[in-house]
């Protein structure tokens, strides 16, 4: 048996969407901001912002949508879905 857990701590990019399953299920989405800050090796100040895509399901996905809002502070606790495809984490590129 393998077991794994990710923890992370952000802001909200945007306002969480509520939707339902055809089977009635509510499901969550909302996406989670981290960043780091660090000094480079020139000295200089650096950002670096890593996304998450989050789904939560049933009441704690209603929840979710009726008290985050964009720009609050979360700590999610779950587990990360790799990618079939490669077998790492899903990686997603910006749609502009």
């Amino acid at each position: 048996m393998s077991y794994q857990l990710i923890v992370i701590v952000g802001n909200l990019g945007r306002d969480p969407e509520l939707r339902q399953t055809p089977s009635g299920q509510a499901v969550c989405n909302f996406s989670v901001a981290t960043t780091r800050s660090y000094a480079g090796a020139d000295g200089e100040l650096k950002k670096e912002t890593t996304w998450f895509r989050i789904s939560t399901w049933g009441r704690l996905a209603e929840n979710c949508n009726t008290f985050l809002h964009k720009g609050s502070k979360v700590l999610v606790e779950g587990r990360l879905t790799g990618d079939p495809a490669t077998g790492g984490p899903k990686v997603y590129s910006r749609q502009d």
